[in-house]
């Protein structure tokens, strides 16, 4: 099976950060673990502290789930079942602005 990362940026809704990380730490994260075949999952914020020069940051949040699969593909197709199924939910506390990314482990 491969390897790979599933990293999402995404920013909560202005005035509702309480509520994001809520969700997203009490409820996402362990819906996202149910699913067969992710090993594990991180959220981040991020530090008001960077490299000089560094542009500024359009996300404030980073999650990393490791997943292995035989094809990113299949984990999506599952998620999105579980997502329109209503196994997962998702929170209107979340910008609609998310930039979800796959990377696969060399």
């Amino acid at each position: 099976m491969a390897r790979f990362n599933f990293v999402v940026y995404s920013n909560p809704v202005e005035g509702r950060e309480g509520e994001y990380n809520d969700w997203y730490s009490n409820r996402h994260l362990g819906d996202l673990l149910a699913i067969p075949g992710v090993l594990a999952a991180r959220r981040y914020k991020l530090a008001p502290t960077q490299v000089s020069g560094t542009p500024p940051q359009p996300y404030q949040y980073l999650a990393i789930y490791e997943i292995e699969a035989d094809n990113v593909q299949a984990f999506l197709d599952v998620m999105m079942q579980r997502v329109a199924g209503g196994a997962i939910p998702v929170t209107t506390a979340m910008s609609a602005d998310v930039f979800p990314v796959f990377w696969e482990a060399l």
